[in-house]
């Protein structure tokens, strides 16, 4: 089947056989186990990141649950992965990885940079037992050490949209695991599993559940890695809610057209925002520069629906996003509904000042909404941070004419932000 079939179809095979036409939502937290003796056999093999086998009992819904399992399943094979983990949170997915590989005896981690500040701080902190030294993709054979348990990359990465040759990086990953933060670009746009990645990272709150109402994370791997990362997740609780689940799937059904009809709405935005005065940069794929070594067409199908924005300060930054209103400002990305933030002072605050995105930087995650729409409302902020631009010049030389050359809207406008 094709992709977009295959989002629609995976994991819905047996419907029919069953009776019904959407898949049926198992909200038990606790399962009859029979006699003892087979039900701590059930228990041993969920707990340790086995799969029931038929006739076993599935205990306890923290260690297995049928409706988690059907957007397992999907997402797998969307990735081209043997297997997939859901858990409670794209953080959490990321520590039971990393717990994984430092039960192992394998804590070392070689990460390039930019990441996802909370995956970067979790990282830079130590806090689950790895230690991490930081490198550039061309770097990464070099800082492979003899108890290295993974390389970790993010492409796009958040929030500069740079770009990764994951060719390039299985290569010089040699026999160490490679982990693809596949978030932005999801499996409608790039499969990293293709290119030599071992295991595929999802937060799943983002273009996978693509409305904003689910908290998720997701793991694509190979059927031991998987194992391995469900008997942490047993352990740990990490596990995704029925109900959450169930919405992933569903939402797995329209991530194709969603992302699609996204990406073309964010190319459209960004360069119209390359021509705008007192926007100094764009960043995103489709734009010149952008794409260096020329991954869109070869290992990405597309350029995404992400994009990011400089300006000419922090103070410009702050007023763009503040006044934005059918743009929301807040963080998150990839729902149907086009959302702004600035990433050094939200989800990027963490991350050590020297790899900080600069403070004149912003996000935009482009939704479904009429791109002219965006347009005008992007045109209306960068026009107030023009505005308190030249009141606060202003107001440097208060001469009357200067005073009076401004406007009262834009007056309050200042004394609101104030």
């Amino acid at each position: 089947m094709s992709f977009d079939t295959e989002a629609v179809h995976a994991a819905r095979e047996d419907l029919t056989a069953l009776g019904v036409h959407v898949p049926p939502i198992d909200l038990s937290t606790t399962y009859p186990v029979g006699d003892v003796e087979t039900g701590g056999a059930s228990y041993e093999n969920l707990a340790t990141g086995g799969t029931p086998t038929p006739g076993d009992s599935l205990v306890y819904q923290r260690l297995w649950n049928p409706t988690v399992a059907r957007f397992e399943e999907a997402l797998a094979r969307l990735e081209g992965a043997q297997e997939a983990v859901a858990f409670g949170s794209g953080m959490a997915a990321l520590s039971a990885t990393l717990l994984a590989t430092v039960a192992a005896g394998k804590p070392h981690v070689v990460a390039v940079r930019p990441l996802y500040g909370g995956s970067d701080h979790v990282l830079a902190t130590g806090l689950l037992g790895t230690r991490v030294t930081w490198a550039e993709p061309d770097g990464i054979a070099a800082a492979i050490e003899s108890d290295t348990g993974l390389v970790i990359v993010e492409t796009p990465a958040n929030p500069t949209l740079d770009l990764v040759d994951l060719s390039a990086v299985a290569a010089q990953a040699g026999d160490v695991p490679v982990v693809v933060d596949n978030t932005f670009a999801t499996p409608v746009l790039q499969r990293p599993v293709e290119h030599g990645a071992t295991i595929v990272l999802h937060s799943a709150t983002k273009f996978l559940g693509g409305h904003g109402d689910i908290m998720a994370g997701a793991i694509a791997t190979t059927s031991e890695w998987a194992s391995r990362i469900r008997g942490v997740r047993a352990l740990t609780g990490g596990v995704l809610h029925p109900v959450a689940a169930y919405q992933l799937h569903r939402g797995l059904q329209t991530l194709p057209t969603r992302v699609r009809a996204q990406q073309d709405n964010a190319q459209v935005v960004a360069h119209w925002l390359g021509k705008q005065d007192g926007v100094t940069r764009v960043f995103h794929p489709s734009i010149k520069g952008c794409d260096p070594a020329g991954l869109v067409g070869r290992q990405m199908s597309g350029c995404g629906a992400v994009l990011a924005f400089e300006v000419t300060s922090f103070e410009a930054a702050s007023t763009v996003a503040q006044s934005c209103g059918l743009i929301t400002h807040a963080v998150s990305l990839g729902g149907v509904d086009s959302l702004i933030q600035h990433p050094a002072s939200l989800t990027h605050r963490p991350v050590a000042p020297e790899a900080r995105p600069a403070a004149s930087v912003l996000r935009l995650s482009v939704g479904l909404e009429d791109p002219a729409d965006i347009i005008a409302d992007l045109r209306r902020a960068l026009q107030a941070a023009r505005d308190v631009a030249t009141e606060s010049s202003d107001s440097r030389v208060p001469t009357e004419s200067s005073v009076s050359s401004v406007s009262t809207e834009s007056r309050e406008r200042v004394l609101q932000q104030s």
